[in-house]
């Protein structure tokens, strides 16, 4: 056996273990099944084969084939630049879209996991030169750990309060709670709201969940993610049944109308609160390093 194919075989493996952790199709249906995962798969086991690769030439000191990481690195970003504009053009075909905010996450992360596959092979490939065989495992499955870990992200029940909210009319305008969401004046559609229209508030727990909430990709995944696993009461060529968020200007708490076809207000709460916090929404003023002015 050559000296370098044991520190290859288990960098890559691990890598590969790594990628296909990270690979799954949740509601979201990305990535689809079974083209979409043979597609990652695929750059999965390319990633993989370079970090592991990357260890073995660095062994022998041939410094030359490190460049091979740039092109992978364009070849990602390419792969990123890919998924954004499927994804976009997907997006206009949906009843309730995911924004321009989620797509853009979603293309982000796709674009990380290559990175963290990468780094998996290659510390994994570096602790089997070190420790044999086993080392290179056990370092393999804390790197597939802490890649998991990574990749999870907040969720809005660390930044909100979700409670469930009256969805009322007042004459034409529908209210959730005290917070007027639209007006709409033909009584059948007012009685199709009530009978199958919810209501959440979503209070902020501090400044910084007041300013994510307040962003409008962070508002249109909310609404997706209900719309995509508890359905909607509404088709193409309605625009007065569309799920909507509006704020309260006075407090900044966030209340969603939702028209889900299964009218499930336990499972809607729980949905909301496993919706994730989208990189691009994230703001954190509370840590601002604001001084006032000195005076001259």
């Amino acid at each position: 056996m050559h000296e370098y194919t044991m520190i290859i075989v288990v960098g890559a493996l691990c890598g590969i273990a790594c990628r296909l952790n990270l690979l799954k199709t949740d509601y979201r249906q990305y990535p689809t099944y079974p083209h979409g995962i043979v597609i990652h798969i695929a750059l999965g086991v390319i990633a993989s084969g370079l970090g592991a690769v990357l260890v073995a030439t660095l062994l022998k000191k041939d410094y030359t084939a490190v460049t091979f990481l740039t092109l992978a690195a364009q070849q990602f970003r390419d792969v990123r630049n890919m998924e954004r504009q499927m994804l976009t053009n997907v997006d206009e075909l949906e009843l309730v879209p995911r924004g321009t905010t989620y797509i853009e996450g979603i293309a982000m992360a796709f674009e990380g996991r290559n990175y963290l596959v990468i780094g998996t092979a290659f510390f994994a490939a570096l602790a089997t030169e070190f420790f044999h065989w086993w080392g290179g495992v056990v370092i393999g499955l804390i790197c597939i750990w802490l890649s998991s870990w990574f990749m999870s992200g907040k969720t809005l029940v660390s930044m909100v309060n979700i409670k469930e909210a009256e969805v009322r009319f007042d004459g034409p305008n529908l209210f959730v709670d005290d917070v007027l969401i639209y007006n709409s004046g033909l009584k059948d559609t007012q009685e199709r709201i009530l009978k199958n229209g919810m209501g959440f508030i979503l209070e902020p727990k501090n400044a910084n969940s007041t300013v994510t909430i307040g962003n409008l990709g962070q508002r249109q995944a909310i609404l997706h993610d209900v719309s995509t696993i508890l359905g909607v009461y509404r088709d193409s060529g309605e625009p007065s049944l569309v799920p909507l968020s509006k704020r309260d200007l006075n407090s900044g708490k966030l209340a969603l109308f939702l028209l889900p076809m299964d009218r499930d207000p336990v499972k809607a709460k729980e949905i909301i609160e496993r919706v994730p916090v989208l990189e691009n929404s994230y703001r954190k003023p509370l840590k601002a390093d604001v001084k006032p002015d000195r005076k001259l």
